[in-house]
């Protein structure tokens, strides 16, 4: 076996020799999930727990070591078992708010140079949706595709296509069907040997009759989506990075019910650059886009050259990011309580006047 395989190259290796690691050798983690991980590098693939010291310095998600993640291991018992002792810094992570309540971010995937982001044709197709994967996948430093599959299936494919491409803003849109193999060429044309590829994407829309389809047989096993909402089932319980003929490196990962950001600011400028542009236009420089004059944003509504559903969309990740940074960031919490203050005080002067009036 050789670390090669799995991606190692110049970079990873001068990140290797800038520390003293002593007793470690460098490591990939080609599988996740439910606290248990595998890696391989100039060694055959075997499990792997995490250090006690790694396990006490490490925050709540992010430290964690994540598929795709470069690793420093001690290989003990005389090389059967493996022990995570550090992860190396990442050169790209896609991240979310971890599911529920708990304000926590979870990496779903680490070093990864081209993020695929996968939509189906069907019922559950949404612009709105491959706008908030775009903006996360921005924020990573990975660089995207936009997949749309089931093409097979779609009766207003063009229709589709065209609303995808209005919200790319560049990125490369890849029409395929999984089932039949069409487009499949085209989407190909994006990978390279060594290179890391995630496949993002909901549930049922078909990440794993993908992964079989370019693995050359069934690898992961596939469900038929419900025929009333077009949703699917968990088919992928774990996250895993398979070797692809030729060379490159796809990692597969469960069907998202939901991504909510995290710490996504520059990805949301990035994914929505049409409406920053139209907004450096404005008359005001503080301009809300709402009812001001002069607001170019509404003026591009008007024209048709803006969608209003694409601009409420991005009001709505702005909002999560603002939410986000209150509970997280103790200065940016006291500054929403003062300026609620402020806002009070003003509200409660306009009615005293409106009184003496």
């Amino acid at each position: 076996m050789s670390i090669l395989r799995w991606g190692w190259n110049a970079y990873c290796e001068a990140i290797w020799k800038d520390a003293e690691r002593a007793n470690t050798v460098p490591a990939r983690v080609v599988a996740q999930g439910r606290g248990i991980w595998r890696v391989e590098g100039d060694f055959e693939e075997r499990s792997a727990e995490v250090s006690g010291k790694l396990r006490l310095a490490a925050d709540e998600g992010g430290d964690w070591p994540a598929v795709g993640d470069w690793v420093a291991v001690e290989l003990r018992d005389g090389g059967s078992a493996a022990v995570i002792q550090e992860v190396l810094p990442r050169r790209s992570c896609f991240l979310r708010k971890m599911a529920g309540k708990k304000l926590v971010e979870q990496v779903i995937a680490a070093n990864v140079d081209t993020a695929v982001l996968v939509s189906a044709l069907d019922g559950d197709f949404n612009p709105r949706r491959v706008e908030r994967y775009l903006a996360q996948c921005w924020q990573s430093g990975a660089k995207p595709v936009i997949v749309l599959n089931k093409a097979d299936a779609c009766e207003n494919l063009r229709e589709k296509e065209e609303q995808t491409e209005n919200v790319a803003m560049g990125v490369p849109v890849c029409l395929i069907s999984a089932k039949t193999g069409q487009g499949f060429s085209e989407l190909e044309a994006h990978f390279a040997p060594g290179q890391t590829l995630v496949l993002l994407g909901s549930s049922g829309v078909g990440k794993s009759t993908i992964l079989n389809r370019l693995m050359g047989h069934a690898i992961q096993e596939v469900e038929e989506v419900r025929e009333s909402d077009s949703r699917g089932r968990h088919t992928t319980t774990a996250r895993q990075i398979f070797v692809l003929p030729g060379g490159p490196l796809l990692m597969d990962t469960p069907g998202l019910r939901e991504l909510q950001l995290w710490d996504a600011d520059e990805g949301i400028s990035h994914a929505f650059a049409d409406i920053d542009a139209f907004a450096a236009q404005c008359r005001f420089t503080n301009c809300g886009h709402e009812t001001e004059p002069g607001c170019a944003v509404w003026k591009a509504i008007r024209s048709g050259a803006l969608d209003e559903d694409r601009l409420a969309n991005w009001r709505k990740l702005q909002r999560e990011q603002e939410f986000l940074r209150r509970k997280i960031d103790p200065e940016a919490r006291r500054n929403e309580k003062q300026r609620l203050k402020q806002l009070l005080r003003s509200v409660r002067k306009m009615y005293r006047d409106r009184e003496k009036g």
